[in-house]
């Protein structure tokens, strides 16, 4: 039987499709409010082309939107050490290391995204939240 490239390969686990079909049907499964079923298809991408940072950022992305925030913050730390330029992957540290519960952790990646954008609100919000959080923990 031939195999068309738009099919579940059932006999592998494999997606149709290339890394390019998967990474589409990820961030349109994001959009649409499926960040697990999102998460899969982007895991096998990005284990298909490590080095694409796009499709990092959309597994980022999703893992953190369906409550994966160890994997997120494993995935946005990647994106930072390669291209420490990325304010939005410091962000995304710094939010998934506060999830996890590592507020210590999550002031610096959420300082510099701050730093390299001071416009941007929900940077300079998060960044409060969380020094608020360690002010409190320290006059108990």
């Amino acid at each position: 039987m031939a195999h068309d490239g738009n099919v579940h390969d059932e006999s592998s686990g494999v997606p149709g499709g290339g890394v390019y079909d998967w990474y589409q049907r990820g961030v349109k499964l994001l959009k649409e409010g499926s960040p697990a079923a999102a998460a899969a298809l982007l895991e096998r991408a990005s284990a298909a082309e490590p080095e694409s940072r796009s499709i990092l950022e959309a597994l980022a992305r999703a893992q953190f939107n369906s409550r994966q925030y160890a994997e997120a913050a494993a995935s946005f730390r990647q994106i930072v050490d390669a291209n420490p330029a990325e304010d939005y992957a410091h962000f995304g540290l710094g939010l998934s290391l506060w999830r996890t519960g590592d507020v210590e952790g999550a002031q610096e990646p959420l300082a510099i995204a701050v730093a390299m954008r001071p416009d941007e609100r929900h940077y300079v919000s998060a960044l409060k939240s969380v020094r608020a959080t360690l002010r409190a923990r320290r006059e108990m």
